[in-house]
């Protein structure tokens, strides 16, 4: 049984960083897409970023890019999302997911099989 844990949340100041991290269990994550996803309060799930377990290509929407990097830590079956230069609307509950490795839809919730419970991200202005 696959879990994924997201912890590494909290509150922040504007401009501030914190590192998610995702500890995942229950198989081998070779040939897998790890993402991460967040979703404020009366708004659509979000992607975030995303990295090939296996090659370490990573991906990330405009709206992160240079802020957030996603990277894995393969003896620890670990996830990270560093996150630096925070925003208020960065705020949310941000979620890790897996599927299976395939470059295309990266971006959309709804291809991802496996998915933590989410933790707070809160970012005061």
């Amino acid at each position: 049984q696959v879990q994924l844990v997201e912890s590494g949340g909290g509150l922040v100041q504007a401009g501030g960083s914190l590192r998610l991290s995702c500890a995942a269990s229950g198989r081998t994550f070779s040939g897998y897409l790890m993402g991460w996803f967040r979703q404020a309060p009366g708004k659509e799930r979000e992607f975030v970023a995303a990295i090939n377990w296996s090659g370490g290509s990573t991906y990330y929407p405009e709206s992160v890019k240079g802020r957030f990097t996603i990277s894995r830590d393969t003896g620890k079956n670990t996830v990270y999302l560093q996150m630096n230069s925070l925003k208020p609307e960065d705020t949310a509950v941000y979620y890790c997911a897996a599927r299976r490795y395939y470059s295309s839809n990266y971006a959309q919730a709804r291809t991802y099989d496996y998915w933590g419970q989410g933790t707070q991200v809160t970012v005061s202005s």
